[in-house]
């Protein structure tokens, strides 16, 4: 069991951290076209109506690729602050196991939703209601696939938190070094 929760922490910080790369890629995709948006509307008086629409669908992509990174590496906005009035113990069992079991719960309610509207966005071939009239099939398929691999990264750290509370050890001693 323990080759296994190593190989799939592995797994999940390469995926993780590619995913912040292709963040970073997107972030820089967006500067440049609004960039050439913004140069090609002021300097040339010839506005593009796709820049906007393309820096919108990357920052949207940005995101939704950066989440399951930024939870796995804990880098996630936290207020903690009734919980740091409990004992050692419990401000474990809230702040790693039950949150953890709480965003499992939301994340499978966004996946099973969002695959709905995939599937329909699809089937019937959704464009947008812009000039370019893209699909918005890729989109919306980008939605449960990030949040899938969300799932996956929060599986693991409520394994991890299990494994803490019944050592009793602290969470970067359950932590598996990849």
């Amino acid at each position: 069991m323990k080759r296994f929760l190593i190989k799939a922490d592995r797994v999940i910080g390469v995926v993780g951290d590619w995913g912040l790369i292709v963040s970073g890629i997107l972030i820089l995709i967006i500067g440049l076209l609004t960039s050439y948006g913004v140069g090609k509307r002021y300097i040339f008086n010839n506005p593009d109506p796709y820049t906007y629409e393309l820096s919108i669908i990357f920052l949207v992509a940005c995101i939704l690729m950066a989440i399951p990174a930024v939870q796995w590496n804990r880098r996630n906005l936290r207020v903690d602050w009734i919980v740091s009035h409990f004992s050692q113990k419990w401000q474990n069992i809230i702040g790693e196991v039950f949150t953890t079991v709480l965003a499992l719960v939301f994340v499978g309610v966004v996946i099973w939703k969002s695959w709905g509207i995939f599937l329909y966005s699809f089937q019937v071939g959704q464009t947008s209601q812009s000039a370019w009239q893209e699909p918005l099939w890729p989109m919306q398929l980008l939605v449960p696939i990030t949040m899938a691999w969300l799932f996956l990264t929060l599986i693991s750290q409520l394994v991890h938190a299990v494994t803490h509370l019944i050592r009793g050890t602290t969470r970067e001693d359950t932590r598996i070094q990849v």
